[in-house]
């Protein structure tokens, strides 16, 4: 077996543990909502995050201070990502069951594609075209206007924050496409999630108080399975993944996310899973399968 293999199979190893991780995190956003507000909930899941991120960094040797250049980009992921994202999908959750959140975010890559033609001119293809209508499509049906109900308010704050969060997820993609890379992202992403953490516990203790928490093993291990494998690895694993195979493979890869991840909501929530969400869901992730395939070309 030679050693390009060997590569290739642990890289494709470590996509699938990128899915199940970030696949179940949803899970685990959710059931936090029992025990923690929703900022405070996405501010301990940042702060449990940047211990462990600290921790690996240390333990690979690969923790580096920034530099100037670096900022611009610590700031984008940082308050969007990993800040914006966090706290509207943490505050949509409390309306939206999980599946169909995850399902929503994952619209991302929908948007990314107007936003580079917009920002970066970036060309838009036929099959780039087709994914996007493809991808609206696919959010028609979920949404299915014909027995959405419009008069329930906190339903439609749930879809639009979750929603909002895959816009402002988006925004950090395009800049990070358009960064001229000076430090490597892992060193980097410690210093991210610092940010995120200081910007979250600010705006929920504005926004909703001290945190009131009742400590539990339970919150423990939700806590720590959040900050250790859905942050920490799972962005690790992302990053190693990201220089070991071809960009199309990876994005391919990741529409596996919100598959597991409603499919994890289904067995562990006990979410139903209708008609129109599965449909919508092979829509969207037809569209985007579209849009990474001309990349590929």
């Amino acid at each position: 077996m030679s050693n390009a293999a060997l590569s290739r199979r642990n890289a494709l190893l470590l996509l699938g543990v990128v899915v199940l991780a970030w696949g179940f995190t949803w899970v685990v956003n959710k059931l936090l909502l029992q025990y923690m507000t929703p900022i405070w909930a996405a501010a301990a899941r940042s702060i449990a995050g940047t211990a462990a991120l600290l921790a690996l960094g240390l333990a690979l040797r690969r923790v580096a201070w920034p530099v100037k250049a670096d900022i611009p980009v610590i700031l984008s992921v940082g308050l969007l990502h990993m800040g914006a994202f966090a706290a509207l999908v943490s505050l949509g959750l409390q309306y939206v069951p999980a599946g169909r959140s995850v399902v929503l975010a994952y619209t991302t890559p929908l948007w990314v594609i107007p936003g580079a033609w917009l920002f970066l001119g970036e060309s838009i293809g036929r099959a780039r075209q087709a994914g996007l209508a493809l991808g609206m499509l696919g959010l028609i049906v979920i949404f299915n206007p014909l027995a959405f109900d419009w008069h329930n308010r906190e339903a439609l704050a749930g879809n639009g924050l979750i929603l909002l969060a895959a816009l402002c997820w988006a925004a950090n993609i395009v800049y990070v496409r358009a960064h001229r890379w000076v430090t490597p992202p892992f060193e980097l992403a410690f210093w991210q999630a610092l940010l995120a953490s200081a910007a979250l516990s600010a705006v929920a203790f504005a926004a909703e108080g001290a945190p009131a928490v009742t400590w539990s093993a339970d919150l423990g291990w939700l806590l720590g399975y959040a900050g250790l494998f859905g942050i920490a690895v799972a962005y690790w694993a992302a990053v190693t993944v990201n220089r070991a195979l071809p960009a199309g493979v990876t994005s391919i890869g990741l529409l596996g996310v919100p598959v597991f991840g409603l499919l994890c909501s289904a067995v562990v929530l006990h979410e139903p899973v209708s008609a129109s969400l599965l449909a919508g869901m092979a829509l969207i992730v037809t569209g985007i399968a579209a849009g990474v395939a001309e990349r590929r070309a």
